[in-house]
């Protein structure tokens, strides 16, 4: 039986096509479109010279699967060329204190986005100091002048475009640019938009990692990181994984591989509905200012519209200020929109933030309570009528 996927294309393929087609082997699939979930530990040898050669595709199941094969060939083509390699983690979080721990050592100076999502904040200000390792914060506006912060001992930097909450918008090209000129990594939470709207392996970054329980996954069911990196950094993730002993679990890996396969037309919708609600939150009365990259009215706007293709259905608001019991009234009175923390799956999500208690190298003032928005899949007639309808008791409560 021929399988479609020995055939190769006559053209450069689209992101969007290379998410269906990429990690797939028929042939070796016995004819099934999907891989088997493999559900394995030990790899037996046909002889004693395979053994002792350590020869063979696979040799132990935590380092590797049919199963996670084809889910790495399928990251790797989203990613881009720069790709040397994925790694897979349980969580997001365990992609990102992986990588930390990969490029780090004690007596090494780490400088981090002001707007990083905070359990990133939280490993370094914890493990990592108690290994040796200072970590200094910076505005995420910074630009170039990152270079002005960098101390002999600097080893990474890590961004994260747009930060996952106040949404502010770095210029990663001009960061990784003055980094690289002293040889130092970039490291890039690209959760947001993930590879298929924002390839920041092409953009100078050498660590690429996702939260692929948000819109890889796609649908609230797993726990999942990845680790993508360029020639420069893969050698040092591969060992980190290695000798941590990272690894996905097989029902996981098969749940993260389906999701990518749908990415393409989730992610669209997620970026019209989210653009569209932005916008009609930026109409209303209550609301002081909408943070999204993809508006014009956004101080980040130039910036995203120049490195990203697309966006996501993650966002936030300022509401003009108002009492905490009508924000809490509002919040208790949506049917349609559930509090949670997380984002990326086919619900839709708000969640009330303040970043002021944590940010150290800028100030938090937004000027109103705020709230962080995910867009789901759902209606958008359904969700406006239900956030108008949140919007009356609000005011109500406002006394």
């Amino acid at each position: 039986m021929k399988s479609p996927q020995d055939k190769k294309p006559s053209r450069t393929l689209a992101p969007a096509t290379g998410l269906v087609t990429s990690g797939r082997d028929t042939l070796a699939q016995k004819g099934f479109i999907n891989p088997p979930i493999v559900r394995g530990s030990t790899v037996l040898y046909p002889t004693a010279e395979d053994l002792h050669a350590h020869r063979g595709e696979f040799q132990y199941g935590r380092h590797g699967t049919p199963t996670t094969k084809a889910l790495i060939d399928a990251l790797m083509t989203l990613e881009g060329a720069n790709c040397a390699g994925v790694g897979l983690a349980p969580s997001g979080v365990a992609a990102i204190s992986t990588t930390l721990l990969a490029v780090l050592k004690s007596g090494d100076h780490l400088l981090v986005i002001d707007s990083a999502y905070r359990p990133t904040r939280n490993f370094c200000d914890s493990l990592l100091k108690r290994y040796g390792v200072e970590t200094s914060y910076f505005d995420p506006l910074i630009g170039a002048d990152v270079a002005t912060l960098f101390k002999p001992n600097t080893r990474a930097v890590v961004v994260e475009a747009p930060g996952s909450q106040s949404f502010e918008m770095p210029d990663i090209p001009a960061i990784a640019k003055a980094a690289h000129d002293k040889g130092i990594l970039v490291i890039d939470d690209n959760t947001w938009a993930t590879p298929l709207y924002h390839r920041s392996l092409d953009q100078g970054v050498d660590i690429s990692i996702q939260a692929a329980t948000k819109y890889i996954g796609g649908h609230s069911d797993i726990m999942f990181g990845t680790i993508a990196a360029n020639a420069t950094a893969w050698p040092l993730i591969t060992e980190a994984i290695r000798l941590l002993g990272v690894c996905a679990g097989p029902d996981d890996v098969f749940l993260a591989l389906r999701g990518l396969r749908t990415l393409a037309v989730r992610l669209a919708h997620h970026q019209q509905s989210g653009l569209d609600m932005a916008r009609w939150f930026a109409a209303r009365p209550e609301v002081l200012r909408v943070l999204h990259p993809g508006l014009e009215s956004d101080p980040g706007h130039a910036i995203w519209k120049r490195d990203f293709t697309g966006a996501s259905g993650l966002f936030s608001i300022v509401l003009k200020p108002a009492p905490q019991k009508a924000v809490d009234a509002f919040l208790d009175a949506l049917t349609l929109f559930g509090m949670g923390y997380s984002w990326g799956g086919f619900e839709s999500l708000v969640i009330p933030f303040d970043c002021s208690g944590y940010r150290t190298a800028t100030t938090w003032a937004p000027g109103g309570p705020a709230l962080r928005f995910h867009i789901g899949l759902e209606s958008l007639d359904d969700l406006k009528a239900d956030l108008a309808a949140g919007f009356e008791v609000f005011n109500a409560a406002k006394g």
